[in-house]
């Protein structure tokens, strides 16, 4: 039977401002990206998100980017490799203190917004994310845009990858994601989102916005936490891979 994994971005409140809905993804995905404190998430909301996640039986991955709480880390930064490797190691650092003290252990690391997409195209970047999951634990997964510099970056190091694709999210033939800033970047039609997510999974392609039918490899589907659908596409997503014969496996 073929597998797949399916994610969403989680953890995302802070203090006393709700992001998603935690509980009822954690429910229906196999995995869970959980904010560190940098673009989303505190102390409190780690820990019962990582706990949340345990009673689920979902794997749990820290979501490190870039210090912009303000623009929930989608704003791009001036960084440096040293830096972008001391952000990600910290911020895998304070989750797993969470996942040990939970009783788990941290299965993955899955860069957020602006760093997953610079990451994404910048070599030395890419280089700086794998070293610190490295570094950390060479044991863990690293979670990429399929066909990235990210991807390579892992390999390269010994990690073990996991090539991401979006099921909500439009394709430049590059490979690469249309900008959040431009027209048609979010596909927010269900139906439409989860047939361009088996398109993925089942045939390795996705149609780009030119009309361009691009070759990818889909390890893992992720589902946006912050989006009004997302339980209900995660929902339509895992049935309709249930009837396609696709089970749901973490990497």
């Amino acid at each position: 039977m073929r597998t797949v994994d399916l994610n969403a971005d989680l953890g995302e409140s802070f203090g006393a401002w709700r992001m998603g809905d935690d509980a009822r993804l954690l429910q229906v995905v196999s995995s869970a990206n959980v904010a560190c404190g940098f673009h989303a998430g505190d102390p409190g909301t780690i820990r019962e998100t990582v706990r949340a996640a345990v009673r689920n039986g979902v794997a749990v991955g820290a979501h490190p980017s870039l210090p912009d709480l303000q623009g929930f880390g989608r704003r791009r930064m001036e960084v440096t490799p040293g830096e972008v490797y001391d952000l990600v190691l910290y911020q895998i650092g304070a989750v797993a203190g969470f996942t040990q003290a939970a009783g788990t252990r941290l299965h993955h690391v899955k860069a957020h917004g602006a760093l997953y997409n610079m990451a994404a195209t910048d070599r030395d970047l890419a280089m700086a994310v794998a070293a610190a999951v490295r570094d950390f634990d060479p044991n863990l997964v690293l979670y990429a845009l399929a066909g990235s510099a990210m991807v390579d970056a892992a390999e390269s190091v010994g990690l073990a990858v996991a090539c991401e694709v979006f099921a909500d999210r439009a394709y430049r033939r590059d490979g690469t994601l249309v900008p959040r800033s431009q027209d048609g970047a979010l596909i927010a039609d269900e139906s439409k989102a989860v047939a361009q997510a088996l398109d993925m999974v089942r045939d390795r392609r996705v149609l780009a916005v030119d009309g361009t039918w691009v070759p990818v490899r889909a390890d893992t589907v992720c589902v946006h936490g912050d989006s009004p659908g997302a339980v209900a596409l995660a929902v339509g997503l895992r049935e309709a891979l249930r009837r396609e014969g696709i089970r749901l496996q973490t990497p």
